[in-house]
């Protein structure tokens, strides 16, 4: 019983990992979207504006499925049993 999780706990987690996701995404699309205006734009507002929609979106996309799909596993490793032995 002492590896089980509390559901408070497993929601707070996929609380932190939306939240961490959607920043790294939004601030990425912030940045290609700023490159892009200095690069190609001519120091226009929009692509930046819209970099940092994309990112947003993709990471309101991705939290939604975490929250809608919760036998999900992220990223962890499940051990095998070895060949002998059954349990």
């Amino acid at each position: 019983m002492a590896d089980q999780k509390r559901s408070e706990d497993v929601l707070g987690e996929k609380w932190d990992r939306c939240i961490a996701d959607t920043a790294i995404k939004t601030a990425s699309g912030l940045g290609v979207g700023i490159v892009l205006s200095f690069i190609l734009f001519k120091r226009k507002t929009w692509p930046v504006a819209l970099g940092t929609g994309f990112g947003l979106g993709m990471g309101y996309s991705n939290c939604q499925n975490d929250f809608q799909q919760p036998n999900l596993l992220h990223g962890k490793r499940v051990k095998a049993p070895l060949n002998g032995s059954q349990s």
